[in-house]
């Protein structure tokens, strides 16, 4: 009913109670944040004061779960044992836990999110290391024993006000203890315990939840002696958590939707089970499938950080994959991580290693023994290298049963390159492609292994009939029939459960939303609204039943996509892909478009228009993958191969591509080719956009300035062109996202370099070279296109100057500090790329401004446009009040939208959009901004004016203000660009009682420019700090100074340089 976009302190909520004065409060559904949050608000009284009740899970449980004392004394009270642990509010305490408890030992943040400031420690200078990390974050930690190698398992447990309690999902790490839940592989239901032990530990997960009155959801995870029936409870989560959305989705079983309920004081026997819309939420979920939970790192993303996983959480998204096997959910899930991962191979591993391997040096056995971002891909190299499944188990601790499921994965693929040809895989015969498909390999790894291409495997299998099969996620052992839109593909069957939408009478609660959903069917301004159509039922359809392509096609030109004429559907339905993984440059932006706002996103704009919404995604943490936001959910991978066989099933009438980001983007010219009908603008055009080359090419023929660029083949015309415009330049790769292989380049010995590595070598896209202009500044423009007519449309700045990724940059909208003549040469460019293109949806277009060059008609770049919902989209909509994506699929489906102009200057208030870091929790990592991306979130606030707005949502993005304009001593490291810009500030800051230090360079520049206080003009006095880094570092480990402003002087410091020193100490030390 309302939204307040502040800060989640409590200062701030407080000030919201006082406006509205709500009768209840939800606690538990806003992560560790939000908890945290409750739990001060109820000690300071602000909610006892103003009458607030907590609903659901009450303060004092809350509290006893996340004290470390208060929850150990109340396992124990009930007769179960925690791991060995104590608290310390000081470094002396610490130390002195840690002795008596024995080396190792794991230490972490009191009331902390994923992990954040914890680690192993072997020896008191490591827990000197972490114990300074995690004071910097709270001021309190635990010490516990360590349990390395251990079992890690989670049980999702529901009680309600009537003691009613049941067990809604279990599941078991991959990885043993010793590595973060949010960083291990996911196995749901678990594959390793035997009876006694699931069953035990389940009847302790409700007597533990129960003793704590737990009302709503919790989550509990256990540390399980792999050679004994050993075990410790590790933690209870009070609130809804990462595991508790995937245990959602991984059942089907509403956990955030039950848990509001039974806090609003409903309980589980009178609720309906969602999944049979007939019986009782009060069951727990029987599955007949498995389901693998795979992390993404970006961690090649940031040269310096510490590649080893542990106890702080490093993954920035993950997906999830449903099969009828562990092999095919695992190799599922190894693909949706990562596009260019053809599944349980060593290919991947090999290319990504330069980044991303733990071992700098290529040493698979360290590879193994140290758990990190390509441990997957390293097993299979492994057992390429002879490795038995003993010898793995012994490095990994990972259990015998995955690792040797993996191997026999390993040994069809040896199998099938035996093979060496299509030829020779025809003679093998369908039944064993038919093993292969259901063992999870896809064409791509297929034609690999045989040394032949996708789309001739893909031909096979058409010629054969070999389809998956359309399975409903069916989660009631086959004692009631499911209802669910829920669907995976499997090769593991012979019936799809369902028949294609167009083609499916609605059950009445899903007809009823067409109706009721949206409120009234009035017809809006500017859209015409088609009448609700009905289906007729339709048979079953067997899995195998139409062959995909009719004739024979050759491999260089795809068969197209032919849709049998009498299944045509009889209702209109149509697809939207998702953004798959979160991942740095693509995050919950990329959901919103795609699903759910409050007035419509694409899908429910498609509904609310009378036809049906197909959703195909994998990413278990969206919104867009509730399976009741959508006609039919596809959870799938976003692949060539996966789509095409769902367009083949389903036979849409459209597929949307523009509203999930870059991956469905990159597929739409692939879908393209094979008949597929995107929706809004043509797959060429949105390759014209995406191809640097051709991009540059058509601004030169609009006669649209950009910077000097240049296509290059061999690295001698780069280095020609570089020599010719000068340096820096800037590499930058096609069909990439939040700037991924793109460098800024200043010698030619750093070009020689770069265009050497595989991010270049291996791209299949042309690579552009162009001229790097500093000191501009950056626009961003978003719009709506109808037939290459801008019908609406945005324009933000940046408070940063251009050369800092967009995606990592402060933008306030409306623009402050824009020139009405950049304005209009902004929005006339804009129009002559939409017409250019003729876009048809949503578009995004960056420009860099040179306002000093006298406001000539070239002052205004071009840098960029993205033929898609960019992740400015869902900012500029609610800062506007006007659905963007909304107008987007209006136009996408064919209606006529009209236009509807936004008035910048008719606002009285600013937004701005802070990003968030997290360079804490990537170990080692240089907390320094470049041209591509590495912000792992955003906020966004308003207020009255830009500095308002952009102080909340510095505050909301965590920075903690007082302490910047709290007095105390400042640290001045500049480079040499930036001395002079700083130095005339330094009057102010000694106004506001600053006491200014500065590195040996820095002071020697400051003192010979002599800067003046502006009330005596006396000289301002700055203290030069030791000329080593170890003296400046000690300044600020001993809190001489609390604020350091240091500029780097490279842009990559490989972690040697004294600023890197510098910057990493004062964000450890808070």
């Amino acid at each position: 009913d309302q939204i307040f976009f502040v800060p989640v302190t409590p200062e701030f909520v407080t000030k919201v109670i006082e406006k509205v004065r709500p009768d209840g409060l939800f606690a538990a559904f806003g992560g560790q944040t939000a908890l945290n949050c409750a739990v001060q608000l109820h000690r300071s009284g602000v909610l006892q004061k103003y009458g607030v009740r907590v609903l659901g899970t009450q303060i004092e449980s809350i509290v006893a779960t996340e004290d470390r004392e208060i929850f150990k004394a109340g396992v124990e009270s009930i007769g179960e044992q925690c791991a060995k642990s104590a608290c310390a509010n000081t470094m002396e305490e610490a130390r002195q836990v840690a002795k008596e408890i024995g080396f190792p030992v794991l230490v972490r943040a009191a009331f902390a999110l994923g992990g954040l400031g914890s680690g192993f420690a072997s020896n008191e200078e490591d827990l000197d290391v972490l114990l300074t990390r995690a004071f910097a974050t709270s001021s309190q930690v635990i010490i516990d024993e360590c349990l390395k190698g251990w079992k890690e398992l989670e049980y999702e447990v529901v009680r309600d006000a009537k003691d009613n309690c049941l067990v809604v999902c279990n599941m078991e790490n991959l990885d043993p203890m010793g590595v973060h839940t949010g960083e291990s592989i996911v196995v749901a239901p678990s594959q390793t315990l035997n009876n006694f032990e699931y069953h035990h530990l389940r009847a302790v997960a409700i007597k533990v939840i129960r003793h704590f009155g737990i009302v709503g959801e919790a989550n509990i995870q256990y540390a399980l002696d792999p050679h004994s029936s050993q075990y410790r409870i590790v933690e209870v989560n009070a609130r809804l958590s990462r595991s508790s959305a995937l245990a959602s989705k991984a059942t089907g079983y509403p956990l955030a939707y039950v848990a509001a309920k039974l806090a609003l004081g409903h309980d589980l026997v009178s609720l309906r089970n969602m999944v049979t819309r007939s019986t009782t939420a009060c069951f727990e979920p029987s599955l007949d499938y498995c389901v693998v939970k795979m992390p993404r790192w970006d961690i090649d993303k940031f040269p310096t950080v510490e590649r080893t996983l542990g106890t702080q959480m490093k993954s920035v998204g993950e997906v999830m994959s449903i099969a009828r096997s562990f092999p095919e959910a695992m190799q599922k899930a190894l693909r949706m991580v990562n596009e260019g991962s053809v599944g349980f191979d060593e290919s991947w591993y090999l290319r990504a290693r330069a980044g991303a391997a733990v071992s700098k040096d290529g040493n698979i056995e360290e590879e193994l023994q140290k758990p990190g971002p390509l441990r997957m891909w390293a097993i299979a190299h492994a057992f390429q290298q002879g490795f038995t499944v003993e010898t793995v188990h012994a490095l990994t601790r990972i259990d015998r049963w995955f690792l040797g499921k993996l191997f026999s994965v390993h040994q069809a693929r040896k199998r099938m390159e035996s093979l060496g040809s299509l030829e020779k895989l025809t003679e093998a015969g369908p039944e064993f492609l038919r093993r292969m498909k259901q063992l999870g390999f896809c064409d791509r790894q297929i034609g690999k292994a045989i040394k032949d291409s996708d789309l001739a495997v893909m031909q096979l299998r058409a010629g054969w009939h070999i389809r998956p099969c359309v399975k409903q996620v069916d989660t009631l052992a086959a004692e009631f029939p499911a209802q669910t839109n829920y669907l995976y593909l499997t090769y593991v069957g012979e019936e799809n459960d369902v028949v294609p939408l167009g083609n499916e009478q609605l059950a009445a609660h899903k007809a009823a939303l067409y109706d009721t959903a949206f409120g009234s069917r009035l017809e809006e301004s500017g859209f015409q609204l088609p009448d609700k159509m009905h289906a007729r039922a339709s048979p079953c359809q067997k899995a195998n039943a139409s062959p995909m392509w009719k004739g024979k096609a050759s491999k260089q030109e795809p068969p197209p996509l032919e849709l049998v004429p009498s299944q045509k559907p009889e209702v209109p339905a149509y697809i939207v892909l998702g953004s798959g993984c979160y991942r740095i440059g693509a995050s919950v932006e990329f959901d919103w478009s795609g699903e759910r706002v409050p007035a419509a996103g694409a899908v429910r704009t498609i509904r609310q228009t009378g036809h049906r919404a197909l959703v195909i995604n994998c990413n278990p943490e969206t919104v867009s993958t509730d399976y009741d936001e959508s006609d039919r959910l596809y959870f799938e991978e976003l692949t060539l191969e996966t789509v095409a066989e769902i367009v083949r099933f389903e036979q849409p009438e459209g597929t949307v591509v523009s509203v999930g980001g870059q991956t469905p983007n990159n597929l739409a010219p692939k879908l393209d080719q094979l008949g597929i009908r995107i929706l809004g603008t043509a797959a060429a055009n949105i390759d014209r956009a995406e191809d640097r080359s051709k991009f540059s090419a058509m601004c030169d023929e609009l006669g649209i300035d950009q910077p000097e660029w240049s296509q290059f083949v061999r690295l001698e015309e780069a280095t020609d062109f570089a020599r010719l415009v000068g340096y820096p330049v800037l590499v930058r790769p096609s069909y990439v996202l939040s700037g991924a292989a793109m460098r800024v380049i200043d010698d030619e010995q750093q070009l020689k370099g770069f265009l050497g590595t595989a991010a270049v070598v291996e791209q299949e896209f042309p690579v552009v070279i162009s001229k790097y202009v500093q000191g501009a500044r950056e626009i961003e423009f978003d719009g709506i296109g109808r037939n290459g007519q801008v019908i609406n449309y945005a324009i933000s700045e940046h408070v940063e100057d251009a050369g800092t990724h967009s995606g990592d940059a402060t933008l306030l909208l409306p623009a402050q500090r824009l020139h009405l003549e950049t304005h209009r040469r902004v929005m006339h460019i804009a129009s002559q790329l939409c017409k250019a293109l003729n876009i048809s949806g949503p578009f995004n277009v960056q420009f860099m401004a040179l306002e000093d060059s006298c406001f000539s008609m070239r002052s205004v770049k071009v840098i960029e446009c993205n033929v898609r919902a960019s992740r400015t989209v869902p900012f500029v909509s609610k800062t506007f009040n006007v659905n963007f994506i909304e107008q987007a699929t209006r136009v996408m489906l064919g209606q006529e939208v009209s236009k509807q102009k936004v008035y910048a200057y008719d606002f009285e208030f600013v937004a701005c959009k802070a990003p968030m870091f997290s360079f804490l929790r990537l170990s080692g990592a240089d907390p320094h901004l470049g041209v591509e991306m590495q912000s792992t979130g955003e906020v966004a606030c308003f207020g009255h004016n830009a500095h308002e707005a952009f102080l909340k949502s510095l505050i909301a993005s965590g920075v903690q203000i007082s302490k910047i304009f709290e007095p105390c001593g400042v640290l001045l490291a500049l480079n040499p660009k930036d001395k002079a810009g700083v130095a005339k500030y330094l009057p102010l800051l000694d106004e506001m009682g600053f006491k200014i230090f500065a590195t040996h360079g820095t002071a020697s520049f400051l003192e010979a420019s002599k800067p003046q206080r502006n009330a005596n003009n006396s000289a301002i006095c700055v203290t030069p700090l030791a000329k080593s880094a170890d003296g400046v570092v000690s300044a600020i480990t001993e809190k001489t100074v609390k604020l350091v402003i240091c500029t780097p002087s490279s842009r990559d410091s490989a972690g040697q340089t004294p600023g890197y020193k510098i910057r990493r100490k004062a964000l450890e030390t808070g």
